[in-house]
């Protein structure tokens, strides 16, 4: 392979990847289309959020933030704290896999 089609296959590659999704996400996907509702195929249920994300893009303090915000969300809780994680669990730009608790604040 040439010079100029390497350099052309990498930045044909670097454009490919900076369109990939590096965001995290809560992993509550459900499977469409059965009778019930709560039949979940993801790993997040409603007590319980689990976030995909890149610790060298993502600053845990986000991830523990999106858990929070879907704890106040279903109601389930006021705070998320962290179970366990979960190392290439998720997808390739995304490898970590945070499981959360939803808990209630106690006054």
């Amino acid at each position: 392979m040439s010079r100029g089609k390497i350099i052309i296959f990498l930045l044909l590659l670097g454009f490919v990847s900076a369109c990939s999704q590096v965001e995290p996400f809560v992993d509550s996907r459900r499977e469409a289309g059965r009778p019930r509702a709560n039949l979940y195929v993801g790993s997040s249920k409603p007590n319980a959020p689990a976030v995909c994300y890149n610790p060298l893009w993502t600053d845990f303090e986000e991830v523990q933030k999106m858990a929070d915000e879907v704890c106040v969300k279903n109601d389930t809780g006021i705070k998320a704290t962290v179970d366990r994680k979960e190392y290439f669990s998720c997808t390739l730009v995304t490898p970590v896999r945070a499981f959360f608790r939803c808990e209630k604040e106690e006054l």
